[in-house]
Order: C-alpha cells, then sequence, then structure tokens
C-alpha cells in the first residue's frame, strides 16, 4: 500500500472543520435576520411578595444567588428567541406568589459579540428593572464538535446543549433549579413545579409521556445493535420533553452526568443512533430514572411537528404551563397572520413594542 501524503492526513480534519462552520453558520445566519430590524420591549410592571412569602437577605447579590429560599430558573438567552424569553419571564413572574423570591439564570452563546451579549443584559434590565438576575457567557466550542446535524437547522444550535452544562455554569451554591425553554408561558405559579419531590435518588423530574413510541427517537441500527439495545433494560424508560425540567445540581454534580451526556454525543459522532438534535442524549442517560411531573406543567408541542408546525389542540387536562415546542413560533405566526388558535393565549404576555406605538 503507498505512503499516505500529508494532504490525506489533513483531509478529515478540514472536512470536520467545515461541518463546524456549516452549523454554526445556520445559527449565526438565524440571529443575524432576528436583529436585522432592532426589537424594542415595554418596560414590565413590578411584582411584589405576598406577605406570606419567606424573607431573602437582600444586603449582597451573593445572598440573593445562593439563598435555597429562592426559586432558581435556567434560560438561555439569545436574539432569536429574545422575544420568546421576554415573554416567557413576564409570565413567571405575573403568576408567582413570591415574584421577588426569583432568582433568574441567563445562559449566552459566547460566539455573540460583546456588545451583543450586553445589549441582550441590557434589554432584560429596562424592561424588567427590578429582576434579579445573573449572565452567563456559553463556550460554543465546548459542543460544536460533537453536534450532528438533525432534522431541524434550529435545532442544531450550539447553545440548545448549554443545558446540558448548568451544572458547571451555574455556581455550586445553586443547589436546584428549574429549566425552561424560551418558547414557553406559565400559567401558575413556579413554586409549585420547583418544589417537585425528587424523592432519595432521581436527578431531574419532568412530565413523561409513556403513550409515546419511544423506540421512534433512536435509529434502527440502534435498536438492532445486541449491546445498544438493551441500555435501557430494566428501566421503564419514556418521553420526557427537556424544556421543562427541574434539576437537583448537586446530585449532577455528584453523579458527573455532564460527561456520561458528552460520551453518548462521541458515540453518535462514531454511530448515528439518534436524529432529534439534543433530546436523545437525555433520553439515554434519564429515561425511566426521572421523578414525576404532573402533565399540567408541560403542555407541549403547541407549535406542531418539527416539519410544518401546524395549529395542535391542547392535550385534556388542566393546564399550567404552554410549550410552543416544534417549528412554529407563536410570534412568528402573529407577525405573519396566521395565527393558529392558542396563539391568542401567548399574544397577553408580548412586550414588544409595536412600530404603532414606538410613533406614538
Amino acid at each position: 500500500m503507498p505512503n499516505s501524503t500529508p494532504q490525506q492526513h489533513l483531509l478529515p480534519s478540514l472536512l470536520s472543520l467545515i461541518l463546524l462552520f456549516l452549523l454554526l453558520g445556520q445559527c449565526l445566519f438565524t440571529k443575524t435576520n432576528a436583529t436585522t430590524t432592532a426589537q424594542k420591549f415595554r418596560e414590565a410592571p413590578k411584582f411584589y411578595n405576598s406577605p406570606s412569602c419567606p424573607s431573602i437577605p437582600i444586603s449582597s447579590s451573593t445572598m440573593d444567588l445562593c439563598s435555597d429560599q429562592a426559586v432558581h430558573v435556567a434560560m438561555t438567552l439569545d436574539a432569536t428567541y429574545l422575544r420568546g424569553s421576554m415573554a416567557a419571564i413576564l409570565s413567571v413572574l405575573q403568576h408567582s406568589s413570591c415574584p421577588e423570591n426569583i432568582f433568574f439564570h441567563f445562559v449566552t452563546s459566547s460566539s455573540n459579540s460583546i456588545s451583543n451579549s450586553n445589549n441582550l443584559t441590557h434589554i432584560i434590565s429596562n424592561s424588567f428593572p427590578y429582576l434579579k438576575f445573573r449572565v452567563y457567557p456559553f463556550d460554543d466550542s465546548a459542543v460544536l464538535g460533537l453536534i450532528s446535524t438533525s432534522i431541524r437547522a434550529a435545532l442544531d444550535c450550539a447553545l440548545n446543549y448549554a443545558r446540558n452544562y448548568l451544572a458547571d455554569l451555574i455556581p455550586p451554591c445553586v443547589r436546584r433549579i428549574v429549566y425552561l425553554d424560551s418558547d414557553l408561558v406559565l400559567v401558575d405559579d413556579i413554586a409549585k413545579l420547583a418544589a417537585t419531590p425528587l424523592g432519595n435518588q432521581a436527578v431531574l423530574a419532568a412530565p413523561e409521556y409513556c403513550n409515546a413510541n419511544f423506540t421512534s427517537y433512536f435509529t434502527p441500527t440502534f435498536w438492532s445493535n445486541p449491546t445498544l439495545s438493551l441500555t435501557f433494560a430494566g428501566r421503564s424508560a419514556c418521553y420526557f420533553n427537556t424544556g421543562v425540567m427541574v434539576i437537583d445540581l448537586e446530585r449532577w454534580r455528584s453523579g458527573d452526568y455532564t460527561t456520561k451526556i458528552v460520551e453518548w454525543m462521541e458515540f453518535q459522532k462514531r454511530m448515528r443512533i439518534y436524529e432529534l438534535g439534543s433530546l436523545p442524549p437525555f433520553l439515554l442517560v434519564f429515561a425511566g430514572n426521572i421523578a414525576p411531573v404532573d402533565h399540567r406543567w408541560n403542555q407541549h408541542g403547541l407549535g406542531g411537528d418539527n416539519f410544518r408546525g401546524l395549529c395542535r389542540d391542547l392535550h385534556p387536562g388542566p393546564v399550567s404551563l404552554l410549550h410552543w415546542s416544534g417549528k412554529g413560533k407563536p410570534w412568528a405566526r402573529l407577525d405573519g397572520n396566521r395565527p393558529c388558535p392558542l396563539d391568542a393565549l401567548w399574544a397577553p404576555y408580548d412586550l414588544l413594542q409595536t412600530q404603532f406605538a414606538l410613533e406614538s
């Protein structure tokens, strides 16, 4: 066999580099489109604690940050979903009995320019002057090499994978957190969700959907492999949506669950075992071992499927959280004069200033 040339050795590395640029470019293109027209948001009203709320010392931001009396909420923050994030924040505060005891942890992409990150922070501060929050830059390079292309380009952005690293980003004194996607609104007190019992061992809690076809989240290659197919042996594995989770960060850190998720992502680069972005690694690690949450806390799928984003109805039962997971987002459908009926439930939380209001 003839000796390989240096160019042949470089070829795989160059192909990997090109793929990374394509993935990053898809996200940056979307972000650029989202910020082409500057979004301006109005100031939200201030919300006050009820008399029964526990008192949290306010002498320093660190004491607020580390208080076990606070409800800690984590969200990602970027230009693309900023309008959704603003609505989600407002809904959390508006329906909380102790809104002054909520501390937000926002994760932003380090690939954003400093000025853009500062602008996002400025927008949050202007609309919510009294909000307790901290912003954490997420190093995209930590995950870009692990991302596999999925069924929808929006799912391939590095920031979608930031939830894997929350335990590393957020200070160790924060022991429990509620993770929320940006395309949802709450219509109930988030303290109820944050107080979900995790039992003696569960690392996270989320609504489970055992009627969903669990096998469809993994490829035939996965299920036909005699070793991989035993991954869920002994577990009553069900689908759960990672857009709403209660996470015990202490247990996550002690169990090194970030590494466990990353190992599955590395395996996916060698053998394609799933198609749907950041969800399957969570299922591989946690499905069948999570604490239950009532379905009212994630009425998901209101954005339709990942291809057409068609209108959907609510699932039967009470509602505490509406989640527009899927391709269709309520702000986009409202702007395009093609809203779905349930998008009217999101509209009251929209803080975007219309052109008419700006001109007035």
